[in-house]
């Protein structure tokens, strides 16, 4: 019984402990781009700060929240954006250019290193603009006053509304006012929610997942939201990706051939990010002429590869795959067949892959280790991987490195500006 009753007491919880102010020195930078240091044996993240600095910082569980910089980083540079550190949208615009493309590159080798592909060449990063970002993700909070729209604060629910932005493309960032107005045209019940919102050659596409609970616009409320659109240039509003109002099809062109994305589908960062992206596709794919295309999506690199090679693309969105199946049919170059299939649950066997010259995978952030594995098994003379992690593409690269797939070469784009965040392209061939 004593023993028993012991089992089931409950133990005490451990108080938390109180902030308290130290003196930090910065000796590098985490991979969310967070200055680390180390406080009494503990490892402290503090963002905002860069190594070699000595900054003053509240240090509480871990973190530390910078109120003093006691010596700057010869790297450290003026922000351009007043919400910077309040809004949670950019980590590194406190870093020099040079530093912060450097840091990004190391980020890619270190990641490969720890797979053993430590001699893999990497690249130079190849540099995006700011004021590029034709897509954003907004956080909307209804008030008595209207909505109060902007971007969370680092690590909180808590919104900052945004007055200016470096970020976004400018004509994303002059429709701000009027999607303020449309989340607030919204019903009554829509208290907190999600505005995912991208900017199209033909105008805005919206959409908008709400809170639980949440009715669906109906009778007066959707003349108001078509208003709204109508103002702003919004073509499309969908909720939780099922379109409600649709003005016009939203038009996006890949290698000049006009696609209309499904609603709430994927689509590189900007513009920008993704010519580059293709180019460096089309580049690795010189003399193709079957080629595969796996998470393929509407088509971004699918189409490109088409204007010299026969293409089969694969994706586990129905409605993506049936917006690049329709784009393909009119288009001017070699033909494309589209499949719906999950990679993930059912991958294409290496004897699938025979008949191909090269496999392309663009995998989500989890990255492709079931296909990268039948890759590998393949004799598939050449394969090219897009990925925005580097710790998914290089566990996915050792894969292929097994399979006696020699890593070419690797190049980092920066379409994240300012983000910890990196995309890049991998070639491989077979030795």
């Amino acid at each position: 019984m004593a023993r028993s009753a012991q089992r089931n007491r409950r133990r005490p919880v451990a108080a938390k402990a109180s902030p308290v102010m130290a003196e930090l020195e910065i000796a590098s930078l985490g991979a969310r781009g967070d200055g680390v240091a180390r406080n009494g044996g503990e490892e402290i993240f503090v963002p905002y700060a860069l190594p070699g600095e000595r900054v003053r910082a509240l240090v509480s569980e871990g973190r530390g929240h910078v109120r003093e910089i006691l010596t700057a980083s010869t790297h450290r540079i003026e922000t351009r954006c007043r919400h910077f550190g309040d809004c949670g949208g950019c980590a590194l615009q406190h870093a020099s250019q040079d530093f912060y493309l450097g840091w990004k590159r190391e980020l890619v080798i270190a990641a490969l290193a720890r797979v053993g592909l430590k001699e893999a060449r990497v690249n130079e990063v190849v540099r995006i603009e700011p004021a590029t970002r034709r897509r954003a993700s907004f956080a909307v909070k209804r008030t008595g006053d209207g909505a109060v729209f902007g971007f969370n604060a680092r690590a909180s629910h808590r919104i900052v509304e945004i007055v200016s932005c470096g970020i976004l493309r400018p004509a994303l960032f002059d429709a701000l006012p009027g999607l303020k107005a449309l989340a607030a045209a919204l019903p009554g019940d829509w208290r907190s929610f999600d505005m995912s919102v991208t900017l199209c050659d033909n105008g805005l596409d919206v959409d908008v997942a709400p809170s639980k609970g949440a009715h669906e616009p109906e009778g007066a409320t959707l003349q108001n939201l078509s208003a709204a659109m109508r103002a702003t240039g919004i073509v499309r509003l969908s909720i939780s990706r099922e379109p409600l109002l649709t003005l016009a099809a939203p038009v996006v062109r890949f290698a000049g051939v006009p696609v209309s994305p499904p609603a709430g589908g994927f689509l590189q960062a900007s513009f920008e990010g993704e010519m580059t992206l293709a180019a460096l596709v089309e580049g690795a794919a010189s003399g193709a002429r079957r080629a595969l295309d796996l998470f393929c999506g509407a088509g971004a690199f699918s189409l490109p590869l088409s204007k010299t090679a026969t293409v089969h693309a694969v994706d586990s969105d129905k409605p993506a795959i049936a917006a690049l199946a329709a784009a393909a049919s009119g288009s001017p170059y070699r033909p494309i067949t589209a499949e719906a299939r999950n990679l993930f649950e059912r991958p294409l066997m290496a004897d699938e892959l025979r008949d191909y010259d090269l496999v392309l995978f663009d995998p989500p952030r989890a990255g492709a280790r079931e296909q990268a594995g039948e890759i590998a098994r393949s004799q598939v003379p050449a394969v090219v991987g897009v990925s925005c992690n580097p710790a998914t593409f290089a566990r996915d690269a050792a894969l292929l490195a097994a399979g006696r797939y020699a890593l070419l070469e690797v190049t980092p784009v920066d379409q994240f500006v300012y983000s910890p965040h990196v995309e890049l392209v991998g070639v491989f061939a077979k030795r």
